[in-house]
């Protein structure tokens, strides 16, 4: 029994098949029109899924859509008519999308999938609170969702047990603890819904200087984990800004212009609203704790992609053990409103655990054949050269240990924002020079980014203080003390992004600057390829880790096919390109101008 989950018109649009209960593809839409974030129903999406799961639209035994869109028009009507007439400009813009195209989403799944047949549509919770639970490795869990909103709900908790999940507790819109950091996020000139992780990476550069102010002023949070805005504040019920006057008035500091300088006062604002959020989820894990009695937590929703606050809630043990939603955000509400379909609707039971999960590691989405890849290698005429799969590891190791940066392309993509082994740039941690270069010369990005490793499994104790996995790069990690360097007396009058340039540690390039790392644990069971890579280059330089990136360029979504990587790989720094078992030399490539034109690998039928 073949199930297609559906998310679209918000951002990060995407498509997920179940066979039988079982993830058999998934995948964002943007990593095939290459459209950031694109939110526009994912057709390229869905086409692979199918191609992926060996089927057709007439062979789908039914559709889900992530969440209700009636429901979600009745809220933006209301909120519109409630703050009338200052909602106008912002509902007239609204409204034509929806008339034309949101409310009529039964016709346009039909249409588009070519499908006549049942379609269901959850609640965005209920396929958030889907994504976390019936993928993780557990019977029984205590289940949190937290987001911007969906239909009115912005947070949530619940239980999950067995084939079935249920809301216990629900946040409304528009207190919303989602939509307060990317009211942060805004101020601070990142783009909402894109940037909210650049705020969370600036965070360490300051103080928590505005704490008070947050909390005296904006947001009221209770013992328990619930919390109410102060809407005077905000400008995103009825207007197109996040803030509004009396935000800039209250703190002092004036929106910043993107791309303009980062100050201190931003960094102080960014650390200020992650401290707030970290109590808010800390107090959010203790009550769910003492209310559900559940040993275990799962996480969703787009503020569980706050992996330093994650962090925070395993630190403190208020639950024996927790997992998180690698597509937490709306991506992963595709995966979620499949499962509903899947357990709820045909009351389906799950499958018996076998010691892990059932997110097959998040590799979900498209790979390509060596033949596909010496095809594509040979139309553009680039030189290459054939490594055995056998010597991939000793040999992409050496090219690391020597500090080259290498685009690494294997096997099937991620599913989900990070990049886990699969479409990754990586290179050496032990260069006290690589975090600056594959920011400014390789991503093009801010140069305060910090970069994650990817550690063997059986080392991220060695390295990390963290007693336990984290094979979706979801949770931060302090560097164990006696990997770091004390701070020079120089280094210690050093302000704002001067910061930066410290050597903290060992493998300074994966230290952020309050010597913390978001990690990838990396088995050799899920990713073998990868896992020996690592192994390899810890058998030539004695370190278990290596840095890992996303394979993309800032503005652009992480690579799907061989034309994307080449292209990526020709437009930058990067040293060198191993796809399968074809490895690229940069010096070795034609230098000619890479064309813009995007070729499309999944065109619309």
């Amino acid at each position: 029994m073949d199930i297609l989950g559906i998310s679209a018109y918000y951002h990060d649009s995407a498509a997920c098949l179940l066979r039988d209960g079982e993830i058999v593809a998934a995948a964002q839409e943007e990593r095939f029109t290459r459209r950031k974030h694109d939110p526009d129903f994912p057709a390229r999406a869905v086409q692979y899924c199918l191609r992926e799961a060996g089927t057709t639209p007439e062979k789908l035994d039914l559709v889900a859509f992530y969440d209700k869109p009636f429901i979600k028009f009745e809220r933006l009507l209301f909120t519109y008519l409630s703050y009338a007439p200052a909602g106008l400009p912002s509902f007239l813009m609204a409204m034509p999308l929806w008339l034309k195209q949101k409310l009529w989403l039964k016709e346009i799944i039909q249409k588009e999938v070519g499908y006549k047949g049942k379609i269901i549509f959850p609640e965005h919770h209920e396929s958030h609170a889907a994504a976390a639970f019936f993928p993780s490795p557990y019977d029984e869990a205590a289940i949190i969702t937290v987001d911007g909103v969906g239909e009115w709900t912005t947070a949530s908790y619940g239980v999950g047990n067995g084939n079935r999940v249920r809301i216990l507790s629900e946040i409304k819109f528009p207190h919303s603890l989602g939509l307060l950091y990317s009211a942060f996020t805004y101020h601070c000139g990142f783009k909402v819904n894109s940037g909210e992780y650049k705020l969370m990476g600036l965070a360490p550069y300051g103080e928590p200087k505005y704490e008070d102010v947050i909390r005296k002023n904006l947001i009221d949070i209770k013992d328990d984990g619930s919390f109410r805005l102060n809407l005077k504040y905000f400008g995103y019920m009825a207007g197109l800004r996040m803030t509004n006057d009396n935000f800039t008035k209250l703190f002092g500091v004036p929106p910043r212009k993107p791309e303009t300088k980062l100050t201190q006062e931003y960094m102080d604002m960014a650390r200020s609203i992650q401290v707030v959020t970290e109590d808010v989820m800390l107090k959010m894990a203790r009550h769910v704790r003492k209310e559900t009695g559940a040993r275990n937590l799962v996480l969703s929703g787009g503020v569980a992609l706050n992996c330093v606050a994650n962090g925070k809630i395993l630190k403190e043990g208020i639950f024996d053990d927790m997992w998180i939603q690698p597509a937490a955000g709306d991506a992963g509400g595709a995966l979620g409103s499949a499962c509903i379909a899947w357990h709820h609707y045909l009351d389906k039971p799950r499958a018996p655990l076998s010691g892990r999960d059932r997110q097959k590691a998040t590799y979900l989405g498209p790979a390509f054949s060596g033949e596909e890849i010496e095809n594509f290698l040979k139309e553009r005429n680039a030189p290459y050269e054939i490594v055995e799969f056998v010597d991939v590891p000793d040999r992409v190791a050496a090219l690391i240990a020597s500090e080259n940066v290498i685009g690494w392309f294997q096997g099937r993509m991620e599913f989900g924002p990070r990049a886990l082994g699969a479409r990754s740039i990586i290179g050496d941690p032990r260069s006290t020079e690589m975090q600056f270069n594959m920011n400014v010369k390789i991503k093009f990005r801010e140069s305060f980014r910090p970069f994650a490793p990817s550690v063997l499994e059986e080392r991220i104790g060695k390295y990390f203080d963290i007693a336990c996995p984290s094979p979706y790069m979801l949770l931060v990690a302090q560097v164990r003390p006696e990997f770091l360097k004390p701070p020079s007396e120089e280094d210690k009058k050093k302000k704002e992004l001067e910061k930066l340039y410290i050597i903290r540690s060992e493998v300074p390039a994966i230290t952020h600057i309050d010597n913390s790392a978001r990690i990838q644990s990396v088995s050799r069971r899920d990713n073998p390829l990868y896992h020996d890579t690592i192994a390899a280059f810890e058998k030539l330089t004695g370190c278990g880790l290596i840095i890992n990136t996303s394979f993309n360029v800032r503005g652009e979504p992480i690579v799907c096919s061989p034309e994307d990587a080449y292209r990526c790989f020709m437009r930058t720094n990067m040293d060198y390109l191993i796809m399968g078992k074809y490895l690229l030399d940069k010096k070795k490539q034609p230098m000619a101008e890479v064309k813009d034109d995007w070729q499309k690998e999944f065109p619309l039928d």
